[in-house]
């Protein structure tokens, strides 16, 4: 059974679809957790971050281009999510978002979500110029979201701890207009948020509507917030960013357990999408290791499908 981009990620949380397997987390703003099977269950990619040192948003030499990339994503890493960065789309001219969506179509790739990491904005300032402007340029990648058929749009957490007030009442604006785009706003563990494993849970609640979480499992300031941030979080968490700092020739990771975030994802009910977030200067190590954790993943997902099903 196919669907289109739009079907693809627009199934509604109600709905069954019997060709894709796996549980999905609690849906947000609902007491009781449905348990729906969803088209991103399972599926793995990475976030374009990954591709900090290679892909480039003009052709260059020994580069790529996000319009390259879909294609590659297929033919040589075996994968098909792509979570997209500001800072990778080259124009947000519709023509350029077309052709954007169209190398995904093509390639059978789905784009997700648009990391909205534009420097120097800051929605949480008392002063209403400032504020103004960050939420502005934040409604305008939502735009680019929305055209690109993106499901999800994240702003970026700055470092300081925000007057919450202002803060909710920021996100409140870009969820209300996200909303009338279908695209959902994400929260993500990222500056002041990795200190409290309770941050993104906390967060969502105030915010209340057309928000859910983005777990980034290397984004805590230490092991013991990381595995209790991760098990509050994933059950409210819709996508998540895998990042894995430098590994070994088996993939072992000494800076935390790889395997036990994925093992806290999966009981918790989370399925995906995984998307991996790991970069490497040499493009050739960087695909061996990315994958070498996709079949990690995979291989940890089979595992525990077997043992949920008593097999």
């Amino acid at each position: 059974m196919k669907f289109s981009r739009r079907q693809f990620l627009n199934v509604s949380g109600g709905a069954v679809v019997a060709s894709c397997l796996g549980t999905p987390p609690s849906l947000v703003g609902q007491d009781t957790q449905q348990q729906v099977a969803k088209p991103l269950d399972s599926q793995l990619g990475i976030t374009t971050s990954s591709l900090t040192y290679q892909l480039s948003p003009r052709a260059k030499e020994n580069q790529l281009t996000l319009l390259e990339l879909p294609r590659i994503m297929r033919d040589e890493l075996g994968m098909t999510v792509i979570d997209l960065n500001t800072s990778t789309l080259a124009s947000t001219d519709p023509k350029y978002l077309d052709q954007v969506r169209a190398a995904a179509d093509k390639a059978g790739c789905v784009l997700t979500n648009l990391k909205m990491n534009q420097p120097k904005l800051d929605m949480n300032s008392p002063d209403t110029a400032v504020r103004n402007k960050a939420l502005d340029t934040y409604k305008a990648s939502i735009d680019a979201a929305s055209h690109l058929g993106l499901k999800w749009a994240r702003p970026l957490p700055l470092v300081p701890k925000p007057d919450m007030k202002i803060h909710v009442a920021s996100y409140r604006e870009l969820c209300e207009y996200g909303a009338e785009r279908n695209v959902q706003l994400l929260v993500e563990n990222y500056g002041w948020m990795q200190s409290d494993p309770a941050s993104l849970v906390k967060l969502v609640d105030l915010i209340g509507e057309n928000v859910a979480a983005c777990p980034d499992t290397g984004n805590w300031n230490n092991d013991k917030i990381r595995y209790a941030g991760l098990k509050q979080t994933f059950p409210i968490a819709v996508t998540c960013d895998f990042k894995a700092r430098n590994l070994g020739p088996r993939g072992e990771h000494p800076r935390y357990d790889l395997k036990r975030c994925f093992e806290i994802g999966w009981n918790s009910g989370f399925r995906g999408p995984w998307c991996f977030e790991h970069a490497n200067q040499d493009r050739k190590v960087l695909f061996k290791e990315l994958l070498l954790l996709r079949e990690m993943l995979q291989t940890w997902m089979k595992g525990a499908a077997k043992q949920s099903s008593g097999s």
